[in-house]
């Protein structure tokens, strides 16, 4: 549904966050490795991350990815958006450019309940909330391994 770039900037927000919970700080190896990405890949994608505000990152020994407790919990409407826009919202489920009630496409009545149901999942979803329902000690296990 997303773009590969969307994808792992939401599993390594999780990820983060999760380690974050534990007092750690995890560098870009250890994110890559564990939410299964190219490690290049997703250094450009936390370096993007950090410029645009959603985490921090401190280099160095003791460095690594961390949000500021003092930021509030980010949606994931507002990741995705900030990666692809805001098509999948407002675009045309056949992906005409031309697509509204006067002119509809061949999905334009199905597609507007999904569309609608996806916004309410990702505007009622956070980064946090998502690394609430994951185990941190199942997490922090597989990194110790």
């Amino acid at each position: 549904m997303f773009k590969k770039e969307t994808e792992y900037a939401l599993r390594g927000l999780v990820y983060i966050q999760i380690q974050n919970q534990l007092d750690r700080r995890p560098g870009i190896v250890e994110i890559a490795s564990e939410i299964d990405t190219p490690p290049s890949f997703t250094a450009k994608i936390l370096q993007r991350l950090v410029r645009l505000g959603f985490l921090e990152s401190i280099k160095g020994k003791n460095g690594g990815y961390y949000f500021n407790p003092q930021s509030p919990e980010i949606p994931l409407k507002q990741v995705v958006v900030a990666i692809e826009g805001d098509k999948i919202f407002t675009g045309c489920g056949f992906g005409l450019k031309h697509c509204d009630e006067k002119n509809p496409c061949p999905l334009h009545d199905a597609y507007g309940p999904i569309r609608e149901g996806i916004n309410e999942l990702l505007t009622k979803e956070t980064i946090q909330s998502l690394a609430k329902k994951d185990n941190p000690e199942r997490v922090l296990s597989r990194v110790s391994e």
